[in-house]
C-alpha cells in the first residue's frame, strides 16, 4: 500500500464520518427522548402495578374479597351471578361445559420465596408475572421477566367438537382463602388453581377439573407444576394420545446493551442430542420431531424454562421481534408449543418444573439437566469450552468469592493466566530472539539470491542456516498458537459471564456492558454513539504491542501489505469492541501491559550475545539430520518452483 493510497482511504474515512455526523443529530435526538418517555411511562406502570398488589396484600382483606364466593365441596357449588338461560346456552355452544368458567372477575394471586415473587392470574390459572428479587434492570428498576399482557399458557383439546384452550378461562384457587403465600429456607408450599367442569347453569361439578399445582420451595429458583386432569374422560377425547401446550410471552430488557452473541432466543434440548438454539439475530423457527427435554426462553443474563418430567413428544419453537412494539421494555416474542405424552385415567398427572432465575453457571448445572449450555461459553469448540469450564469459571468463581471488586478479580485472574502462560511467551521470544540474531546472515542470502527465479535455492539456503544453527522456525509459532485457545475463550466468557453484571470499576458503571466516558450527540457507523476508554486503551495497547513485536521479530521489508494490515486489525476492532462488554476490553489491555512487562524482564534475563556465541558453536559441530518440518518445507519449496515453471 502506497503513501497515496494511504491519503485516499485517510481522506475517504474522514468523509464517511463527516457524512455521518451531518446527518445524525436530529434523529439521535428524538431517540434519546423517546428513551427517556419510555422509562418514564414504564416507571409508573411498575407504581401501578404494586398499588394494585398492595390492595390484596394482606390475609385480612383477602378473606374479605373471597367471602362472596363459596369454596368447593365434594358434590357441587354455585357460582356467582348465576347467568340468563339464554346467555347460558350461547356460552354452553362456544364452549360447551365450560360455560360458567367463560366470565369471571380477574383476581391475582401471588407465590413468593427469597428469591422470587410470581404472580398468577384467575384467567387462564398460569404465571403472569415472575419479578427476580435479587437483581434489578440497567436503570435500576425491578427485574421482570416478561410483559404480563403477552404472557399465554393453555391446554387445547375438543370438548364436543368445541375447540377448547384453558388460557380463555378462569380458574379458581382450591384449598386456600388466601391471595398470598410466601415460603422461607428450607420449607416448600403448594397452590391449586382449578378449571372445573360444569354440572348445570351456574353450577359447577368440584369432581371433574383440570388443575394446575403449583409447589414452590423456599431457596430455589425451580419449583415444582403439575397439571392434572381428574375426571376429564367424556370431556377430552379418550382416543388421543399427546395434548397441545402452547406458551408463549414478550420478554422484557433488562440490560443497556444486548450482545449479539449473548442475545435472547430460545434454547431446547432433545432428549438424545446436544442443546441447540434457535437465531439470536433475527426471526427464526424450528420445527422438533424428537423428543425434547425441556426448553428455554434465554435471556442475556436470564431464563425461563419449562422442563418435562416424562419428555415433550416435540413441537414448533419460533422467535420473532416485532418493529412497533407497545411496551417500551420489549425485546422478542417467544413461543413454544409442546406435544404432552398423555394416558387416560381417572386422574392423569403431567408433571412439570419450571425454572425463572439467572444464568449463573454452577446454579444451573446443580440441576444436571445442561441447562448451563444455554451459557455461551464456546460449546461449539471442545478446546474453549474446557478452557472455561475447567480452569476460568472454577478460577473466576472462587476469586469473586474473596469479596474483591471484580475489576481486581479479573486483575488476578489475568495474572494466573499470564503466569500459567510464561513457559510458553518465554520460548515464544527466545525464538524470536534468535531469529533477531540470525537476521543479519538471512540479509545476506537474500542478497546473494535476489532473482524470484532462486526462490527455491534461497528457501534451501535458509533452512540450511536454521539448521546449522541449530534453530526451529516454528519454534516461535507454535507457542503462539497455543495461546490462542486462550483468548478466544476470554472473548466468549467475558460477556456472558452474570458476575460482572451491574459490577463498577473505575468509570465503568457496568463491566457486563461498554463503559462510556463520552456520549456523542450522533452515531458513528461501525462504531457507535459514546467512546469507550477501555476499547481505547486496548486498542493503543495493541498497537505499541505490534509495533514492539515487530521489532523485536526483525521482521523484513518483503511484507508490507501484511505489515499494514496488522497496525489496521487493532483499529478494526475498536470499532468491534465500543459496544462489548468493558470488562473484556479491560482484560485484553491488562494483558497486554504484563506482555509489555514480560518482554522487557526477558530483554533483561537473555544475553543475546551469548545466544550468538552459542548459535556459532552449533554451526560449527557436525551437521544434525534433517528434521521432519524441516523436510516438508524443502519439499514445499520444491512442488512451488515445480508449479511456477
Amino acid at each position: 500500500m502506497n503513501k497515496n493510497s494511504i491519503i485516499g482511504f485517510v481522506l475517504i474515512a474522514a468523509i464517511m464520518i463527516g457524512y455521518s455526523i451531518w446527518l445524525s443529530p436530529s434523529k439521535e435526538e428524538l431517540q434519546k427522548q423517546q428513551h427517556l418517555k419510555d422509562s418514564l411511562e414504564y416507571v409508573q406502570y411498575q407504581q401501578d402495578s404494586v398499588r394494585k398488589a398492595q390492595i390484596v396484600k394482606t390475609k385480612q382483606h383477602a378473606e374479605k374479597a373471597l367471602e362472596s364466593r363459596k369454596p368447593e365441596t365434594d358434590t357441587s357449588t354455585v357460582i356467582e351471578g348465576k347467568a340468563p338461560s339464554s346467555t347460558y346456552q350461547a356460552m354452553h355452544a362456544k364452549y360447551d361445559v365450560f360455560a360458567n368458567s367463560a366470565t369471571g372477575k380477574n383476581q391475582k394471586y401471588y407465590l413468593e420465596n427469597d428469591l422470587v415473587k410470581i404472580e398468577i392470574d384467575s384467567k387462564g390459572g398460569f404465571i403472569k408475572q415472575v419479578q427476580l428479587k435479587e437483581y434489578q434492570t440497567w436503570d435500576s428498576l425491578p427485574l421482570l421477566l416478561f410483559d404480563p399482557n403477552s404472557m399465554n399458557f393453555g391446554l387445547s383439546f375438543f370438548s364436543h367438537d368445541k375447540a377448547i384452550n384453558t388460557n380463555d378461562f378462569y380458574f379458581r384457587p382450591a384449598g386456600t382463602t388466601t391471595t398470598s403465600l410466601m415460603v422461607l429456607g428450607p420449607d416448600s408450599t403448594t397452590f391449586s388453581m382449578r378449571l372445573y367442569v360444569d354440572k348445570t347453569e351456574g353450577v359447577i361439578d368440584s369432581t371433574k377439573y383440570i388443575e394446575y399445582l403449583y409447589t414452590l420451595h423456599g431457596d430455589n429458583y425451580m419449583f415444582d407444576f403439575n397439571i392434572n386432569l381428574v375426571n376429564m374422560r367424556g370431556v377430552i377425547p379418550t382416543n388421543i394420545s399427546s395434548l397441545p401446550l402452547v406458551w408463549e410471552t414478550d420478554l422484557m430488557k433488562q440490560e443497556r446493551h444486548v450482545d449479539r452473541f449473548n442475545g435472547a432466543t430460545i434454547y431446547y434440548k432433545p432428549v438424545k442430542d446436544a442443546v441447540d438454539y434457535l437465531s439470536e439475530s433475527g426471526d427464526d423457527e424450528e420445527k422438533i420431531s424428537t423428543k425434547l427435554k425441556w426448553v428455554s426462553f434465554k435471556q442475556p443474563f436470564f431464563s425461563s424454562s419449562i422442563i418435562a418430567v416424562n419428555d415433550f413428544e416435540g413441537g414448533n419453537l419460533s422467535v420473532t421481534e416485532n418493529e412497533h412494539p407497545i411496551n417500551p421494555r420489549y425485546l422478542k416474542s417467544v413461543k413454544a408449543e409442546l406435544e404432552l405424552p398423555f394416558n387416560f385415567g381417572n386422574v392423569s398427572s403431567i408433571p412439570f418444573r419450571f425454572y425463572f432465575g439467572p444464568n449463573k453457571f454452577y446454579t444451573l448445572k446443580s440441576y444436571g439437566l445442561d441447562l448451563e449450555r444455554q451459557i455461551p461459553i464456546g460449546w461449539g469448540f471442545f478446546l474453549l469450552a474446557w478452557i472455561n469450564e475447567y480452569i476460568v469459571i472454577p478460577v473466576f468463581t472462587f476469586l469473586g468469592g474473596m469479596g474483591w471488586n471484580y475489576g481486581i478479580v479479573i486483575l488476578v485472574l489475568t495474572l494466573l493466566l499470564k503466569l500459567f502462560l510464561f513457559p510458553i511467551a518465554y520460548k515464544t521470544y527466545m525464538s524470536s530472539a534468535k531469529m533477531r540474531v540470525l537476521k543479519p546472515e538471512i540479509d545476506e542470502i537474500g542478497e546473494k539470491f535476489p532473482d524470484k527465479k532462486d526462490a527455491m535455492k534461497k528457501q534451501q539456503a535458509v533452512m540450511a542456516l536454521y539448521k546449522k544453527a541449530g534453530v526451529n522456525p516454528a519454534a516461535g509459532c507454535v507457542p503462539m498458537l497455543l495461546q490462542m485457545p486462550i483468548l478466544f475463550a476470554m472473548f466468549r466468557f467475558f460477556p456472558a459471564s452474570i458476575e460482572l453484571r451491574q459490577q463498577s470499576f473505575l468509570w465503568a458503571k457496568d463491566l457486563s456492558s461498554y463503559d462510556s466516558i463520552l456520549d456523542l450527540p450522533f452515531n458513528i457507523p461501525a462504531y457507535g454513539d459514546h467512546v469507550s476508554l477501555f476499547t481505547l486503551l486496548m486498542t493503543i495497547s495493541t498497537l505499541i504491542y505490534t509495533r514492539m513485536n515487530n521489532q523485536m521479530m526483525g521482521q523484513q521489508q518483503s511484507m508490507p501489505g501484511m505489515k499494514t494490515m496488522m497496525y489496521l486489525m487493532p483499529i478494526m476492532f475498536l470499532g468491534i469492541f465500543n459496544n462489548y462488554a468493558s470488562g473484556l476490553s479491560y482484560y485484553y489491555f491488562l494483558a497486554n501491559v504484563i506482555t509489555f512487562i514480560q518482554m522487557y524482564a526477558f530483554r533483561v534475563m537473555v544475553n543475546e550475545d551469548k545466544l550468538r556465541a552459542k548459535i556459532e558453536t552449533n554451526k560449527k559441530k557436525a551437521p544434525k539430520k534433517k528434521s521432519a518440518f524441516a523436510k516438508r518445507l524443502e519439499e514445499a519449496a520444491k512442488q512451488r518452483s515445480q508449479y511456477k515453471k
